[in-house]
């Protein structure tokens, strides 16, 4: 069976996170999405671990439902949504010479096992009640070696790894490679995290990665964002046992697509200045430098050009479309697993209504379409457009017609600033056009 993940997620107890973001609310917007697993994030937080413990009960060995009476009976059907105990650290600290900023994803199978790993991390002085991702003074080895000391089941990945400043391999506090992070732990780590900024095929051309997975989830602060990348497992049974086997290639179980927000409308796609406006390619960055032409500071190092200084493998890729009119991306050496990239059904709805996301119009539409069709991926990825015009109207079968066809315009993101989508090119639509709203993702 073929179950949608999103296991980097963020609770309300997290800086800059929505305070809806509490775990019915969660199922309730996994279900609207299409995600049969998603993490429960922020594990390490005492009070949000109380509330992961009222409101769920094991479904499946290590896997997660809600309790049946925090379900209204009107919204019964949330109780398919599955949990996994997940969090995401912040480590902070100097290592030859430098600081380093790295963010890292923890999955463990149990309510014991997570509050042995919380045990852990307070006896080396970290403060859990911080943050729902706490920032704290260890290195990535002493994190690794606590959660596989509780367990040696637990599941480690660097998040988001090309961001710069809190990605492993971000510019600006990373490293070049897995083991200066991690030394011989680096033989544990059985996945990276695409982020935002990048895909699939980036990551492709950097050596060290062969062996390891590929995954991609939404690092969603808010309801709405769930989902924006999502990891498809091809699994026996939904387990927590499971997924690591599809994580470490062991066993039956594999990944067998993940989903891709576009890398442009990462944040940090470009090199850039967001203060003087300046943004440059990896050709024009290697052209011009990397320092600021209207200042003279030190431009933001953009996730291309980061690729392609650690790269040192071509990355072929081929490129087919399905009997619904998706472009899927495929490793032509067919070794990995392949990827699509999708733009939110919400920004699409408002790119063709020429309105706002939030408005009660793209809402209604929203909810129509998804309650007739079953999910948020299932108009995006199957759903036929005769069908989607019947309920949606012409122009929102057609803009998902050029979603799924990859036909969009996106100015890259640069130094903090999200890139920006135009579905609809200037003189292609009789709607005025209006650029998706980037800006409200987080």
């Amino acid at each position: 069976m073929k179950v949608v993940a999103d296991l980097e997620v963020h609770s309300k107890y997290a800086r800059a996170v929505s305070s809806s973001m509490t775990i019915p609310i969660i199922a309730e917007w996994s279900e609207k999405k299409g995600i049969g697993l998603v993490g429960t994030g922020d594990f390490t937080h005492p009070m949000w671990l109380r509330e992961l413990e009222a409101n769920l009960e094991e479904a499946e060995s290590g896997v997660f439902q809600l309790r049946k009476s925090q379900i209204p009976i009107s919204k019964s059907k949330y109780n398919d949504v599955r949990f996994l105990l997940t969090s995401e650290v912040s480590c902070m600290y100097t290592h030859e010479g430098r600081g380093r900023r790295v963010h890292m994803m923890i999955f463990l199978p149990s309510f014991d096992s997570v509050k042995k790993f919380n045990q852990g991390l307070t006896s080396f002085g970290a403060n859990l009640f911080s943050d729902g991702r706490p920032i704290m003074g260890l290195t990535l080895t002493q994190v690794a070696e606590i959660a596989l000391e509780v367990t040696e089941k637990a599941l480690i990945i660097p998040a988001h790894v090309w961001t710069p400043w809190f990605g492993f391999y971000g510019s600006m506090s990373g490293y070049d490679t897995l083991t200066e992070g991690f030394g011989d732990l680096e033989k544990k780590i059985p996945a990276m995290e695409t982020g935002l900024s990048s895909d699939p095929a980036m990551n492709w051309r950097i050596a060290e990665l062969t062996n390891k997975r590929i995954v991609s989830f939404g690092d969603a602060h808010s309801p709405q964002k769930l989902g924006r990348e999502a990891t498809v497992f091809e699994l026996e049974e939904l387990s927590y046992d499971a997924i690591g086997r599809a994580l470490w290639g062991k066993g039956p179980e594999e990944i067998a697509y993940t989903i891709e927000f576009y890398p442009e409308e990462g944040k940090y796609h470009y090199t850039g200045h967001r203060k003087c406006n300046i943004v440059y390619s990896p050709n024009d960055a290697r052209r011009l430098g990397l320092t600021c032409p209207v200042c003279g500071r030190p431009l933001t190092i953009g996730v291309m050009s980061r690729v392609e200084t650690l790269a040192s493998v071509d990355s072929e890729t081929t490129a087919e479309t399905d009997k619904f009119g998706v472009r899927w991306v495929k490793d032509s050496k067919g070794i990995r697993s392949p990827y699509v990239m999708l733009v939110p059904l919400l920004e699409i709805i408002a790119e063709t209504l020429n309105l706002g996301v939030g408005s009660q119009k793209v809402m209604e539409l929203y909810e129509l379409l998804i309650n007739q069709f079953g999910n948020e991926f299932s108009v995006l990825l199957k759903t036929p457009f005769d069908d989607i015009k019947r309920f949606g109207g012409q122009r929102v079968s057609e803009t998902v017609q050029k979603v799924r066809s990859g036909d969009i315009v996106i100015e890259p993101g640069f130094d903090g600033v999200f890139g920006t989508v135009k579905i609809w090119r200037e003189g292609e639509d009789l709607i005025k056009e209006t650029q998706v709203d980037q800006t409200s993702l987080f």
